[in-house]
C-alpha cells in the first residue's frame, strides 16, 4: 500500500479486511492456523506414502468441508467458499491417488 496506494487488489482487501470484527479476526486466525497444521501432518504422511493417510486425508476434509458450509449458512462469507472449493478439489486428487496405490500394492 506504501508503494501504490491505488492498488486495486490492495484497497480491496484492506476495505474486507477492516471489516472484521476481532472475534472474526480470531477465529480465521484459529482456523486457518488449524487447518493448516492438521493438513501439513496429513500430507507428511501422503508423502511417505503411508496408506493410513489417504482415508485419513479424506475424513478430514470432509469434516473441514461440512465445517465450512455450515460456517457459512450463517455468515455467506466468499472465503468459505473458495476454501471448500480447494478442498473438494484437494479431496479429488487424493481419492485419485489412493485408487492408484491400492491398485499398485501387493497381492497377499
Amino acid at each position: 500500500m506504501i508503494e501504490d496506494p491505488n492498488d486495486f487488489v490492495g484497497t480491496h482487501l484492506l476495505s474486507l479486511v477492516q471489516g472484521f470484527t476481532l472475534s472474526t479476526q480470531h477465529f480465521y486466525a484459529f482456523y486457518l492456523l488449524s487447518h493448516g497444521v492438521i493438513k501439513a501432518f496429513l500430507v507428511v504422511g501422503l508423502l511417505r506414502n503411508k496408506l493410513w493417510a489417504y482415508p485419513a486425508s479424506l475424513i478430514v476434509l470432509g469434516l473441514f468441508i461440512v465445517y465450512q458450509l455450515y460456517r457459512f449458512s450463517y455468515t455467506h462469507g466468499f472465503g468459505l467458499i473458495v476454501l471448500t472449493v480447494f478442498d473438494v478439489f484437494v479431496m479429488g486428487l487424493i481419492w485419485h491417488e489412493y485408487r492408484l496405490v491400492r491398485r499398485h500394492l501387493p497381492s497377499e
